[in-house]
């Protein structure tokens, strides 16, 4: 921020704010996601004050930056949001349905600018018809009016921000802004006609300035902040100054701080009116320009004694308890107020939060996952060791064991994000799609805060999106008809996520009117799929996951052409997922998707079967037991069961799978280990359970190339290499 300073009138001209630029994109993003979900959030027929000024400042924020950095499609499109919503929150305008769907639109036209801008794509193609419904509905006319708009009105109503030279600082100007003068705007929404005891008339001298462009921030806060004081005139003296006859209650310190965000505090001078005619005074070009970060920094210019006793006595002179009794600051309090400010302003510049690449994080992961099989390595080592002679290395081995563990839970956590990212893209489509389809539907979430690893949370959107758009078109009906059936009009599609044991649990739930088990039926022996009547109800529900498989009796834009829930099923899988569908005709439907909480570090439960090692995730590993060859029985064609506790289980023998060699030595295999995956249960037959480790997952399809029934690789201690079983792989070749 140093640097920042001292360059003090070369901003606009030599100063780089290409290296601000992923800051801006990124504050950007997220507010546009926040104003897309209060605009939902929001009720047409008695909207809140608080929440209208929370979207106006979302727009007021993306404004600011991209006029700082020049992006002008960008600015001018925020700019009549802004018009739109600050007659919204002053309660010139009542809130329509229209309003919000072309603020709505706009949202989107802003994510596209921004994209191009980012990619460096430059302009994007124009949004005039888009301004201009915005200018209609924002002037009392509806969303289809004027193609062209007028020429802008001339002041006081602040023109388009200009986009070139705008100091850099615009972008953080609400960061000292007090709190008490962000109250939400009273209901009649403007400033007192007669003014408050206690106030005072001011001339705000602003100059010499490249453009006078520039002075449009300082009109800006008085008609933004409530309570700051209102603009009674202005005027310009030549082409470099401009003048703002005001009055107002808020002291000269508390001033200074605003405009100095909007241009440099050697360009500002306050000059109280006394009497009736008080004298305009040139501000004569300074030497060099500051931008007033601290009070007092060198070659900024100091309030002459003789410009302080100008200032009414009124303000200054008054006692504590008189100036409390008419309505003015005492000067203890304003003192504390400003002390509050300046504190507030500097907690808020140093920022609780660190942006750092995801690359940088991923090299972290992988350092300690190099750790975690380095730690693995001394532990199999220490094995051999006499304890009564290695006491202290063992008690170290052990600190570094708990430790290693520690670290890469904490680092794991890094890239651990809110499934709130995922959810919050709902909304906004579900609207859009039932308002297409004639549909009433309510989305309910549950459990937003639940954290997945970043690479899962990007890869599991698509999914989900393609889950809930099926609930909308496929599961809820038309309003009439559930009436007719005696359900509530508008349906409800519930998005839940839930940790449970090393996997998290997302379910996409509708009331809608389920699935027809006849009907898939039918539709499966029309695609000549085996479906004979004696198939349980997961296994016809499964049916829906076949390539091409549709119920829709027609194609539409929404669905119809069979692609997507195979599609879901084979990504959700590729992830080390599993899906499970349950559904009741006439109630509705339930997906269940389960997923690991990473992909890059598990707990494994490492077992032998002849020489070779294989990892099993524990998360699928059910219990284990000893058998013996007698109480495997033998089936038809050559598959065979064991009988756990009065229930019948494939068995599956890993040495016959991955065509283990097996020695005299070895013997037979007198363990069997029970795993779960897609709602069904294996006995896999092994040699040895070796114990539960952390394993570092690395991917064999990059290294080497894909091979059925592994999921993945990792390195033992010992420094070989054991296969990491994919337990759905296995469960389904015991299905067929």
């Amino acid at each position: 921020m140093g640097e920042l300073m001292n360059e003090g009138p070369n901003l606009g001209n030599d100063f780089d704010l290409t290296q601000f630029y992923a800051i801006f994109f990124e504050e950007a993003g997220e507010n546009l996601d926040q104003m897309e979900q209060m605009l939902l959030a929001v009720d047409v027929n008695a909207a809140d004050d608080e929440e209208l000024n929370a979207i106006f400042r979302c727009a007021h924020s993306i404004k600011g930056g991209a006029a700082t950095f020049g992006f002008a499609d960008v600015a001018e499109l925020t700019h009549q949001m802004e018009s739109l919503l600050d007659k919204l929150r002053r309660h010139e305008l009542k809130p329509t349905a229209a309003m919000v769907d072309v603020l709505l639109e706009s949202s989107d036209a802003l994510r596209g600018l921004l994209g191009r801008h980012q990619t460096g794509g430059g302009q994007g193609p124009s949004n005039h018809e888009l301004v201009a419904r915005i200018y209609a509905l924002a002037n009392g006319g509806d969303a289809a009016g004027p193609a062209a708009l007028p020429a802008p009105a001339p002041a006081p109503e602040p023109a388009a921000p200009v986009v070139t030279a705008v100091p850099l600082v615009q972008a953080v100007a609400e960061l000292v802004v007090d709190p008490e003068l962000t109250a939400p705007a009273t209901p009649a929404g403007m400033p007192a006609a007669r003014p408050a005891q206690g106030e005072r008339q001011l001339d705000i001298h602003i100059g010499p300035l490249s453009s006078l462009a520039l002075a449009d921030g300082i009109a800006e806060l008085f008609r933004d902040i409530p309570g700051l004081g209102q603009i009674e005139r202005q005027s310009t003296q030549g082409d470099t100054h401009r003048i703002f006859h005001v009055r107002t209650g808020t002291s000269d310190a508390d001033l200074m701080d605003l405009f100095t965000f909007h241009v440099g505090k050697d360009q500002i001078r306050l000059e109280p009116v006394v009497a009736a005619a008080p004298a305009v005074a040139v501000v004569k070009p300074a030497a060099a320009a500051d931008f007033g970060f601290f009070d007092g920094a060198p070659g900024v210019p100091t309030e002459s004694p003789a410009a302080t006793a100008q200032a009414p006595a009124g303000d200054l002179a008054k006692p504590a308890g008189e100036a409390a009794a008419t309505g003015g600051p005492a000067p203890a309090a304003t003192a504390a107020k400003t002390d509050q400010r300046a504190g507030a302003a500097s907690a808020g510049l140093e920022s609780t939060t660190l942006r750092v690449s995801v690359s940088k994080v991923d090299q972290l992961i992988n350092l300690v996952g190099e750790l975690v099989i380095t730690q693995a390595m001394l532990a199999q080592k220490s094995r051999d060791l006499e304890p009564s002679v290695n006491q202290a290395l063992l008690a170290g081995l052990a600190d570094l064991d708990r430790n290693t563990r520690d670290l890469q839970e904490a680092v794991m956590s890094i890239r651990m994000i809110p499934m709130s990212v995922v959810f919050n893209r709902f909304p906004r489509m579900l609207r859009d799609l039932a308002s297409k389809l004639g549909k009433k539907v309510e989305l309910v979430t549950h459990g937003e805060a639940t954290e997945l690893d970043k690479g899962l949370v990007e890869k599991i959107t698509d999914p989900l999106t393609h889950l809930i758009r099926n609930s909308c078109d496929h599961g809820i009906e038309l309003p009439a008809d559930r009436r007719a059936k005696g359900k509530n009009e508008t349906g409800t599609i519930t998005l839940s996520a839930t940790h449970q044991g090393g996997s998290i649990l997302i379910e996409v739930r509708d009331d809608g009117r389920g699935l027809s088990r006849e009907k898939l039926l039918t539709k499966a022996r029309e695609k000549g799929i085996d479906a004979p009547d004696s198939m349980s109800d997961a296994e016809v529900w499964g049916l829906i996951f076949a390539p091409g498989f549709s119920t829709a009796a027609e194609v539409t834009d929404v669905s119809g052409r069979g692609v997507g829930m195979d599609v879901v099923k084979k990504n959700i899988t590729a992830l080390g997922g599993t899906v499970e569908i349950d559904s009741a005709e006439g109630y509705g439907m339930r997906v269940s998707v389960r997923l690991p909480l990473t992909l890059a570090i598990m707990d494994g439960m490492s077992v032998r079967v002849s020489d070779e090692v294989y990892i099993l995730p524990l998360a699928s590993v059910i219990e284990s037991f000893q058998i013996k060859p007698k109480e495997i029985n033998t089936v038809a064609q050559g598959a065979r069961v064991v009988k756990v506790r009065d229930e019948f289980m494939p068995v599956i023998e890993l040495e016959q799978v991955f065509q283990v060699p097996r020695f005299e030595h070895n013997g037979n295999s007198p363990i069997m280990v029970v795993v779960e995956a897609d709602g069904s249960r294996v006995a896999l037959m092994v040699d040895e359970l070796l114990g539960q480790q952390q394993v570092v997952i690395k991917n064999l399809e990059s290294n080497y190339r894909k091979v059925p029934n592994v999921s993945g690789a990792t390195i033992l201690g010992d420094g070989k290499v054991a296969l990491i079983l994919d337990t759905s792989g296995l469960v389904r070749r015991s299905r067929h």
